[in-house]
């Protein structure tokens, strides 16, 4: 019988395991099994890895359809992502993702469509790597900047907002039809708070960065 397994990898900067699986499952997808690893890079630790990744690659088998939120679940690197699907599909495993709901299958023998399909893997493989490197810059930016002009800030209390009311508060500030007072209500957090990291996005994420959050 095949199942469909459900694979999550949450770093400090990412979402929730709970979120990922609500948002498989809003998708449509009937999920069997959920595996997870919590606060693993993607980038330096290869999904064969990591405790659940593991699992995952002793546990799916030919038919089998692995779910993931997108491919930077699987990793940030890009050879390492490449190398994954492909192996997967080489099992007869079917790769699916829930943002753009793409499918990665190594059933076609048809050379079109397979050349097309790598394309995308490797694609998608590399925007991963990108992205996580335009994250890790931008946060050393963001140190550099508060080190330089706000060290009072920097090197003060532990901060009154975790990464997840952090991303919560830039995401709904981002949409420009929210108050401050709402974000602050829907986030949990003070105004006054609320309002530090609208004036300066870039001083409230180092502090969470040399917090290590």
């Amino acid at each position: 019988m095949t199942k469909t397994i459900l694979y999550c990898r949450v770093s400090t900067t990412e979402q929730t395991i709970d979120h990922q699986e609500e948002q498989a499952r809003a998708a449509g997808f009937q999920i069997d099994d959920v595996l997870a690893d919590d606060g693993v890079s993607g980038i330096t630790t290869r999904l064969r890895d990591r405790s659940e990744g593991r699992r995952l690659f002793d546990m799916l088998r030919s038919g089998d359809v692995l779910v993931v939120r997108w491919v930077d679940r699987l990793g940030r690197d890009y050879q390492d992502v490449t190398d994954t699907i492909r192996e997967f599909m080489r099992r007869g495993v079917i790769v699916r993702t829930v943002i753009n709901g793409l499918t990665f299958d190594g059933a076609t023998k048809d050379p079109m469509q397979q050349a097309v399909r790598d394309a995308l893997i490797a694609f998608m493989a590399a925007t991963a790597q990108a992205q996580a490197e335009a994250t890790k810059e931008a946060q050393r930016a963001g140190v550099a900047y508060a080190k330089a002009n706000e060290p009072h800030k920097y090197l003060g209390r532990k901060p009154s907002f975790n990464r997840e009311q952090f991303n919560r508060v830039r995401s709904l500030l981002d949409m420009g039809t929210n108050t401050i007072s709402s974000v602050a209500k829907e986030t949990g957090l003070s105004r006054q708070t609320v309002y530090r990291i609208k004036h300066d996005p870039y001083a409230a994420e180092a502090i969470l960065v040399e917090w290590g959050m």
